[in-house]
């Protein structure tokens, strides 16, 4: 099952939908999460379970044992390879977070590194950063403009070298200069950007970025400067284990912790290890899993509502580069039989996810679906056979040109059993129209890095988390740039769809962006680029007593206040 949790400030993280959640109706959760039953859940914002404890109420030291889902190679988040949940968390904590969230997903500057960070012109829209003096990086420089610059130069696409995870916001600003002082930053727009306060989180510094082949291979199984309350302790790639420790020169408050603890475990692993006391936090999503967890000696449930989906992916080679094929697909697919799959052994029905960039709890939420999903397999039969598949039969492989209409469907080894049922259904209900689909495992170490960054799928079901604000989830429906393909592992795009998020994401006006986006999502759909499944609570066991810390939410995680309670 997977466990990463939702890290904010940059394009959302992708991850294994392999812990397939309780979405439950009632009450929404809130609290201390003390309780040891499953919480009543529907999307809504504001809430926050996390045993919310005042600071003289936790113990000073103590270890937070964390499961990793995958080795991290790449630490540099801005990075096309780094862009992964643990990841992206971990970096929050070494690096200089300039902005937190709270959890109606309001940004709030950080204290230890900006004393203020405000719109000081409309026209053009420029922004004023005044850096605390008394951050410094781990080289003991000063936090400074030439980071911000740094980053934008790395960040705004204009240099094909520096392989991006995103140019999303970078790409609109014009200059980023020195203010009264180098701890004065200006940023100015060519464009309006409304989601301003999601760039530069976490700041990286120039030393380390400055160049393509600084920022491409400079974080490759390290990470070479630190500015944050941890430093890393260890990265151990024998033992598979990341430590992080205080870092005596942190200049804000002291951490509660004083060890943080990464240990990559194989998804099937993880309840095991909380059950065995070995990890302090484990994913409760599935019937399984809550089923084992939600009696564990010294374990609650806590729930939360972030951003979170789970999907259906189409990749754009061979057939699939045929638009026509994918919708044919798309009305192929039950999407309410799926989801039946993974509500066994749960209480309550999902419900279908039909927008691409809102979730339902989401101001600007709307149904842009359509009949492109609609389950209409002799739509689809027709679809086929205009394009030239012809069918030898029923329940038989169609051809064209002498080649079969084959197609892959890639998991990872590592998924749970709802996850391998529904691959199987959607095997079941293509050969319904004469595809032939092969489920291929393979290695939940490689799932990523070697087959869904590399488009190396026909079919794929994944995670997409964290994309909030609604601007960072461009990236995903952009159009590739060479052999950039931001976070858009399908590559595939339209120059409209490409237009209207961008005009979208500069829109100051959220009604008017909101629309803005939904037009995109309606475009996203007749693509088929990808069939969204539903939205994704997080529902995690904790160790009992750990405070400040539990389900991610629209709010980030403050790791100066996580601790274990007196």
């Amino acid at each position: 099952m997977d466990t990463s949790r939702t890290a904010r400030g940059l394009g959302r993280a992708a991850v294994l939908a392999i812990a397939l959640a309780l979405t439950v109706t009632g009450c929404s959760s809130g609290g201390s999460g003390s309780g040891d039953v499953a919480k009543n859940v529907v999307p809504a914002q504001g809430v926050q379970d996390d045993n919310p404890q005042p600071l003289d109420n936790i113990k000073d030291g103590g270890e937070l044992r964390s499961p990793l889902q995958q080795w991290v190679t790449q630490w540099n988040p801005y990075q096309v390879d780094g862009n992964y949940g643990d990841a992206v968390e971990i970096m929050t904590y070494v690096e200089a977070k300039i902005f937190h969230t709270d959890a109606t997903g309001v940004f709030h500057p950080a204290p230890e590194y900006l004393t203020s960070a405000e719109v000081t012109s409309t026209s053009p829209e420029v922004i004023t950063y005044k850096i605390n003096p008394k951050a410094k990086w781990s080289d003991g420089k000063q936090l400074s403009y030439l980071d911000f610059k740094a980053v934008w130069q790395a960040s705004n696409g204009k240099n094909p070298a520096y392989n991006l995870n995103s140019s999303t916001g970078y790409e609109q600003i014009s200059s980023v200069e020195q203010g009264a002082d180098a701890q004065e930053v200006k940023v100015t727009f060519a464009k309006p950007y409304a989601d301003w306060q999601n760039l530069f989180n976490p700041l990286l510094p120039a030393a380390g970025i400055s160049t393509p082949d600084d920022f491409n291979k400079g974080w490759i199984e390290k990470v070479p400067i630190t500015g944050g309350p941890f430093k890393i302790g260890t990265i151990d790639k024998t033992a598979q284990t990341v430590t992080l420790v205080p870092d005596p020169a942190w200049w804000g408050p002291k951490p509660k912790l004083d060890k943080l603890t990464y240990r990559v475990l194989d998804a099937s692993a993880i309840t095991q290890a909380f059950l065995n006391n070995e990890v302090d936090y484990a994913s409760a999503g599935s019937a399984t899993s809550y089923g084992q967890l939600k009696d564990a000696k010294d374990g609650v449930i806590r729930t939360g509502t972030p951003w979170d989906e789970v999907h259906i992916s189409f990749g754009g080679n061979g057939a699939l580069a045929d638009q026509a094929v994918r919708q044919a697909i798309g009305h192929a697919i039950d999407r309410s039989a799926l989801i039946k799959i993974v509500n066994q052994g749960v209480p309550v029905t999902f419900k279908p996810l039909d927008n691409h960039l809102f979730m339902t709890n989401q101001a600007g939420y709307q149904a842009n679906a359509g009949d492109w999903v609609k389950f209409e397999p002799d739509v689809a039969n027709q679809a086929l056979e205009k394009e030239g598949w012809k069918s030898p039969g029923a329940g038989q492989t169609r051809t064209k040109d002498g080649a079969p209409l084959e197609l892959h469907f890639v998991v990872s080894d590592g998924s749970a059993q709802a996850q391998l049922d529904m691959a199987t259904a959607v095997q079941n209900m293509l050969q319904q129209i004469g595809i032939k689909l092969d489920v291929d495992k393979v290695s939940s170490k490689d799932y990523f890095t070697k087959y869904i960054n590399e488009g190396k799928f026909d079919l794929a079901s994944w995670r997409n988390t964290g994309s909030f604000p609604l601007s960072v989830g461009v990236a995903n429906f952009q159009m590739p740039q060479g052999d950039n393909v931001f976070g858009n592992y399908s590559k595939l795009s339209t120059p409209e769809i490409d237009s209207l998020l961008k005009q979208a994401a500069g829109t100051l006006d959220p009604v008017a962006a909101a629309k803005l986006y939904n037009q995109a999502d309606t475009k996203i759909w007749e693509l088929g680029h990808t069939i969204e499944l539903y939205q994704r609570p997080s529902i995690v066991a904790v160790r009992k007593g750990l405070a400040n810390f539990g389900a991610s939410s629209l709010a980030d995680t403050d790791i100066l206040k996580v601790g274990w309670q007196k």
